[in-house]
Formats: structure tokens, sequence, C-alpha cells
């Protein structure tokens, strides 16, 4: 079974109104000791997130009212974040979200693609946030019961009972014989994709090598 967001998230839902003070948003920040807040509209939707590298740029870009015509978007868009005062002004748009079904992994994707430490959670009939994804949340699925752990590697086996399976600290040691080197990697592959999987040791040994290159004809 995989593991989905609603399986590891945050309960607690880390937001601020559009109008929020940029001290609110600090001391918030504070509060749950998270670097960045998601920003919500009047209906709890959210609409985009404030950063602590959107707080600092008030310290970090100190010219705000000389704008050059060189600048590139990205620096216009900064100079206007350092002259911000509120959540609406100070935020990054739109605020990236997942819902409580999205498969961990997916998010975990998300998170390292698109650089982001957090995601908000968001009710996928209404829209409004619920809870709060942090990247520690996503790692919990590596401290899983060994117990659970094996009942779901042995799902993927094409006969449990012909394969032995050890798990320490994550890594699957699997052992067994196939008639087909293919069928080795692919067993190798399937154990790998289950959630909490930190890597596979495969000694699974095969009769039939049918990936061997063919000899090039002369």
């Amino acid at each position: 079974m995989s593991v989905e967001v609603k399986d590891v998230m945050g309960r607690v839902a880390i937001a601020v109104l559009m109008d929020a003070s940029f001290v609110e948003i600090v001391e918030a920040m504070g509060r749950f000791a998270v670097g960045a807040v998601t920003v919500i509209d009047g209906d709890r939707r959210p609409v985009g997130v404030v950063s602590e590298d959107d707080l600092l740029l008030k310290e970090t870009d100190t010219v705000r009212h000389c704008v050059s015509m060189y600048e590139s978007g990205r620096e216009r868009q900064e100079h206007q974040k350092a002259a911000g005062v509120t959540a609406a002004e100070l935020m990054s748009s739109p605020a990236i979200t997942v819902t409580p079904g999205t498969l961990v992994r997916e998010a975990a994707r998300l998170m390292h693609v698109r650089r982001i430490r957090q995601l908000p959670v968001v009710d996928e009939v209404s829209g409004r946030i619920v809870g709060t994804l942090h990247q520690r949340d996503v790692l919990r699925v590596f401290i899983r019961p060994v117990g659970e752990l094996e009942a779901e590697v042995r799902q993927v086996l094409p006969d449990p009972e012909a394969f032995a399976v050890e798990i320490d600290q994550g890594v699957v040691t699997v052992s067994g014989a196939v008639e087909w080197r293919s069928q080795a990697i692919a067993l190798a592959e399937r154990i790998r994709a289950v959630e909490g999987v930190v890597d596979v040791r495969s000694v699974v040994t095969f009769d039939k090598d049918d990936l061997l290159s063919a000899p090039s004809g002369t």
C-alpha cells in the first residue's frame, strides 16, 4: 500500500492572511519553528507562500527606489518584495499545493524539483487548507515498523514463500531464485519502489541471462 500525504502530514495549517504584517509573519514562523508560511484568502484557500528568503530581502536589498531599465524580471520582483510590508506583497505566487490523497513519493519529488521544504495540504473539493506537509514528515516513511515494511515488501514478490527477506535500517536483502536475469532486476526495482525502503541488496540468482548483448556482425 502506497503511503499518502494524509498518513504523515501535520494537521496544523501554518498560514497567515493576505493582510498579515511583516512582523506577524516573522512571529508565526518563530511560533511554529518553520521557514515559510502559506498565505490564504478569506476562504482559507492558499494564494501564495512567504519564505524566510522573501523576508531576508528586506535586509539584503536596500536599493528600492532606483530601478534600472536593465533589470531582469526576477530582480524587479525582488525589489518589490523588499519594499513589501504585507503578506500579499511579500509572497511568491501561486502556492504549490498537494491534497491528502497525493502520494508521498510524488510530494517528495515536487519538493525536490521546486526546491521547497514544505507544502500546503488542501482539501481536494473545497481547495481550503487543511494542513502542512514538511520535509521531516516525508522522511517519516523511512522509519516505518519493520513488520509493516516487510509485509508490504512480500506483497510485491511473485511467490513470497520462494524468497527470503531481511530488513536492517530500511535496507532490504532479498534472496531466492528466478529463471531469467531480467526477472531478478525487475524484482529488485519493485522492492525499491516500496515506500520506506532505503535500498535493496539482491542476492537473487538466475538460470538464464536474457540481457546479454548479441555479438556485433563483422
